[in-house]
């Protein structure tokens, strides 16, 4: 593959040929060795003091994992990438790496459950998180302080659907010189690509969207080469020997993979590879299912509230229409008070109760029931999640059956 500059889908579809591949093979195949042997036992020592490229133990890397690992960095248009067994323990790899005793961080409120549950953890841990509205910068502004080391959002919440004030609270982070870390899960990379807001490290859950048939778990961190390391206070003195570009990731690497051991499988790594080579034909169809969905149930007078991006309704559309490509395959709502969300769900044929997201089938869930179940009813009226909310994430089906799915179970 010559190094011409190709569209997402070509370049993700074709980029295993960019190097050699055993065999002539089509897709890296499945290295399920977790020990890798030289015959110069110099070149060995080598490796393990990275001085030249080369694999050492499963946990640290595997030729089908960097493989994964190259696309994502593709994808993302960033410097490298990490990948790990699923997009929580991408997002624990930035406590676990780079956070210490007496750091503060500031996170959206409006977050994925278990990510909203590890900063509760991370805060018993001596780390201060301070929880704002990300939809307004002044919010982020207004709690940061001299032990600032991060600022953490998602792009679409999950499930209300806010969208961050994405580009200011970048601006904000370059001018502090603070690291901003961009969740890009509801997005992916074809909708919005973080680094064009000025993100250092992206995450992205591959068990979602990217790996998108939910037959795999997995996650990223992909540092995109705007953050300067160097001014980073808590860089190990064994990896300043790297260029400041490096730092970050060889650290998370280290102390995350080798560390932690939150290693990504080499057959995971495989199904979620193949399952990204068909994204962006993927997130076209369930962004324009989830538009029409959104619009037929706004439309119904026994839809009490529709929370999607892509609506002109939606608080944030503005931001939503300016920098995503798409609105993506999340929304969620809310039924009158006379219908009971339960049977409602029942009654769908198509609609399938579970909890994962990005599958290319359409999956729902009563939130407050389930997922934000633990969280308790005061924090989850603070994030706007009333009892009867429904998440949907919006499949592949055609368009005329999932929208007839969702009306026969209102008109029942």
């Amino acid at each position: 593959m010559s190094d011409t500059k190709y569209g997402f889908t070509t370049t993700i579809l074709h980029n295993d040929r960019s190097k050699s591949i055993e065999q002539g093979s089509l897709h890296k195949p499945v290295h399920t060795s977790v020990a890798f042997g030289y015959n110069d036992a110099r070149q060995l020592a080598s490796v393990f003091q990275g001085k030249e490229p080369g694999f050492r133990y499963g946990r640290q890397g595997n030729p089908t994992v960097s493989a994964l690992e190259d696309k994502v960095t593709k994808m993302e248009d960033g410097v490298g990438t990490l990948c790990f067994a699923t997009g929580m323990g991408a997002i624990g790899a930035l406590f676990q790496a780079l956070l210490k005793s007496g750091d503060h961080i500031v996170s959206s409120s409006f977050l994925f459950g278990n990510t909203n549950s590890l900063w509760q953890t991370v805060a018993g841990q001596g780390v201060d998180v301070a929880f704002v509205d990300a939809t307004d910068v002044a919010n982020v502004e207004a709690v940061l302080t001299a032990a600032t080391r991060m600022v953490f959002v998602e792009t679409i919440a999950n499930p209300r659907t806010q969208v961050a004030d994405l580009a200011r609270i970048g601006q904000l982070c370059r001018e502090r010189g603070i690291l901003y870390v961009v969740d890009n899960t509801m997005t992916t990379p074809y909708l919005f690509r973080p680094k064009a807001v000025g993100a250092g490290l992206v995450v992205n859950s591959l068990t979602k969207s990217i790996g998108g048939h939910g037959n795999a778990l997995g996650g990223a961190l992909t540092d995109t080469g705007l953050f300067d390391w160097s001014a980073y206070p808590h860089i190990a003195p064994n990896f300043r020997k790297q260029p400041s570009q490096a730092q970050g990731l060889a650290q998370l690497r280290a102390k995350a993979l080798r560390d932690f051991g939150a290693a990504l499988g080499p057959e995971a790594a495989h199904h979620i590879a193949v399952g990204a080579e068909t994204l962006a034909l993927r997130m076209d169809r369930t962004s324009s299912n989830a538009l029409a969905l959104a619009q037929m149930l706004e439309a119904d007078e026994r839809v009490a509230a529709v929370h999607y991006p892509g609506l002109a309704s939606h608080p944030q559309h503005g931001i939503t229409s300016e920098l995503f490509r798409a609105a993506g395959s999340l929304l969620s709502f809310e039924l009158v008070d006379s219908i009971d969300p339960f049977d409602y769900l029942n009654r769908l044929q198509l609609g399938i109760p579970a909890s994962n997201l990005g599958d290319t089938r359409t999956l729902v869930i009563p939130v407050a029931h389930t997922i934000f179940f633990e969280m308790g009813a005061e924090r989850r009226a603070s994030m706007g999640i009333a009892e009867s909310l429904i998440r949907v994430s919006v499949g592949i089906e055609d368009t005329d059956d999932l929208l007839a799915d969702f009306r026969q179970a209102l008109d029942a």
